[in-house]
């Protein structure tokens, strides 16, 4: 119980922070102004980590690396705690790949929440902020989807095949990280 216990509240620690690293990547590649509530927030949940990996890790063509890294090393950080939690028992060298796992886990998971936003902010309330923000965010995500799905009477399928692939892929991911753990 002990175990899960911590297991929790480093999952909850390192998703906020590996996830705020991967939505300032994300608001940097769509260019989106953080002049705003919300990159404000983002600013202060990831300078301390993002800024100083900024000076060794350059950006490649519109991509943010150091913003990845961090949120890589967050959650590398978050699978060494939990290993030496557990007794240090099992593979050590294997931690990195697990983290790069858990990291493609949690970028999954935060897509579909931000998909179920967007959503959610489609039907209650389309012109506020909040809406056209997730829909800048999603945009790059749904356009594959968009282009194959055709309108079903005025509704967007797109979001709903983007969480279904986004669920799937969050399952093989699981199997795969459990495999890598044994």
């Amino acid at each position: 119980m002990w175990f899960q216990m911590v297991n929790m509240v480093l999952d909850v620690l390192a998703g906020l922070v590996a996830g705020t690293c991967l939505l300032r990547l994300l608001m940097q590649w769509q260019r989106i102004s953080f002049n705003q509530p919300l990159g404000r927030f983002v600013f202060a949940m990831t300078d301390w980590l993002i800024l100083p990996l900024r000076k060794v890790i350059p950006p490649a063509l519109s991509w943010d690396l150091s913003s990845l890294v961090g949120a890589w090393l967050v959650k590398l950080v978050q699978f060494i705690l939990l290993w030496l939690v557990a007794g240090a028992h099992g593979n050590w060298g294997l931690l990195p790949l697990v983290s790069l796992v858990g990291l493609a886990q949690l970028l999954a998971s935060a897509l579909s929440a931000l998909v179920l936003v967007l959503a959610i902010t489609s039907w209650v309330n389309p012109g506020t902020p909040m809406h056209v923000l997730a829909m800048r965010l999603c945009e790059p995500f749904l356009r594959p989807f968009q282009r194959v799905l055709p309108l079903m009477g005025g509704i967007d399928l797109s979001p709903m095949a983007l969480l279904l692939v986004l669920q799937l892929l969050g399952m093989l991911l699981s199997g795969l990280q459990m495999s890598l753990m044994r």
